[in-house]
């Protein structure tokens, strides 16, 4: 039996989450850039980037994925274990590697790129190892760093990616709603999660039937808990009084959303309302803030200042936001959009960013625990659009 290196396999009807001229003007300015810097071809590596050109969004299990861009192609590689279907999720051509022989990944990657040419690899992505196995199968002219580019890139929204964004904020404030409706005293966190998660998965059916349902989830905690905003769901069950940290994160084809509210079950002492308050307040002077041209730094010191006003700056643990876009917790920050003391972006017209203020009180002080709002924004020539809808502050959210 002949057993090939690599292989093309094209079979179904091709569903992507955008029309083919969304990605051929991603590719076109790419291939600018390409020009510009003097790269013949692009190997991406990274889930963003192989999704953000193509569509694609891999599923590696141990197995190296990429997406070769030249000035003519566009050619995702794949393993043998999905056979056609990423094809069927790709804009432009699609090859599948076998594992008969080690490393048929790279030599399927040359087929295309070719050797001894410039070549553009993800600096922030590419590990040492599979870093050497590049430069030994396509001997590289040179190789230059674009994941900084297509970042900035990917900071710009187009019309259809903003079309998308705002559903993918409309769907975490489905899960909120349903996540508040799931709370009372005695329930765990993970029944509680649970509702939010399914709620919102039913609703990306219902409004994206042809998508790939998958990776959205919910972060839910209770008490100590939600000292830190990212602390995964345990099976703890709710009390009188806790305070509660609803993080609602629908996935919509790569796309992340998020909702983020604090809350109290049945009543709110009045140092944690005060503490509560302040943050709120924060969060709305916060928003205000996001308008075009404004710097991240100067945004951050001036909330910074507001907490210093209120002597509750040393209860902040990290950055006020943060962009949006083809993300997740496991793949595709883009840092150069952050509201940090060390970020100079400027924002403009077409990017989305979050606000996102937390303060975490210790145990054992009055008013312990973690608070936090988070809305979505979208920087218009005007100003902002907020794109998120369910309510913030203890006026809504003190439940069960």
């Amino acid at each position: 039996m002949d057993r090939p290196q690599q292989y093309r396999f094209h079979q179904g009807d091709r569903t992507l989450p955008f029309v083919a001229a969304e990605y051929e003007a991603r590719l076109a300015r790419l291939r600018a850039d390409m020009a510009t810097a003097g790269v013949d071809a692009c190997v991406f590596t990274s889930m963003h980037n192989v999704a953000y050109y193509s569509g694609f969004l891999y599923c590696a299990f141990g197995r190296p994925y990429a997406l070769v861009v030249t000035p003519t192609d566009g050619v995702t590689l794949s393993a043998g274990i999905d056979a056609a279907q990423p094809w069927r999720r790709s804009h432009g051509d699609n090859i599948t590697y076998t594992d008969w022989q080690r490393n048929n990944y790279w030599r399927a990657i040359q087929s295309v790129t070719g050797s001894g040419k410039v070549i553009g690899f993800e600096g922030d992505h590419l590990s040492i190892t599979q870093k050497g196995l590049l430069d030994e199968f396509l001997s590289p002219k040179v190789c230059v760093d674009v994941a900084p580019a297509t970042m900035r890139q990917r900071m710009h929204k187009s019309a259809a990616e903003l079309d998308l964004i705002r559903a993918g904020a409309n769907v975490a404030d489905v899960g909120g709603y349903a996540i508040k409706d799931a709370i009372q005293v005695g329930v765990r966190e993970i029944d509680v999660a649970m509702a939010g998660r399914d709620a919102m998965e039913l609703e990306i059916a219902k409004r994206f039937p042809n998508s790939e349902i998958r990776d959205s989830w919910v972060w839910f905690q209770s008490g100590i808990n939600t000292d830190g905003a990212h602390n995964p769901v345990t099976a703890r069950k709710l009390q009188h009084g806790d305070i509660l940290s609803l993080n609602t994160f629908p996935m919509i084809s790569g796309y992340y959303t998020a909702l983020e509210r604090t809350m109290f079950v049945g009543e709110v002492d009045d140092a944690s309302r005060k503490i509560w308050e302040a943050n709120v307040a924060a969060h709305e002077f916060g928003m205000s803030l996001l308008v075009p041209g404004a710097k991240c730094s100067d945004i951050t010191h001036k909330i910074n200042d507001f907490f210093t006003e209120r002597d509750l700056l040393q209860y902040r643990t990290f950055g006020y936001g943060h962009s949006f876009g083809i993300l997740s917790h496991y793949y595709g920050r883009e840092a150069g959009l952050e509201l940090r003391e060390d970020i100079d972006t400027v924002l403009e017209a077409g990017m989305v960013i979050s606000m996102e203020p937390m303060l975490t009180i210790g145990e054992g002080a009055a008013g312990a625990g973690g608070y936090r709002e988070h809305d979505i924004l979208i920087i218009n020539e005007d100003g902002n659009e907020n794109i998120t809808g369910y309510p913030f502050g203890p006026d809504f959210n003190v439940v069960g």
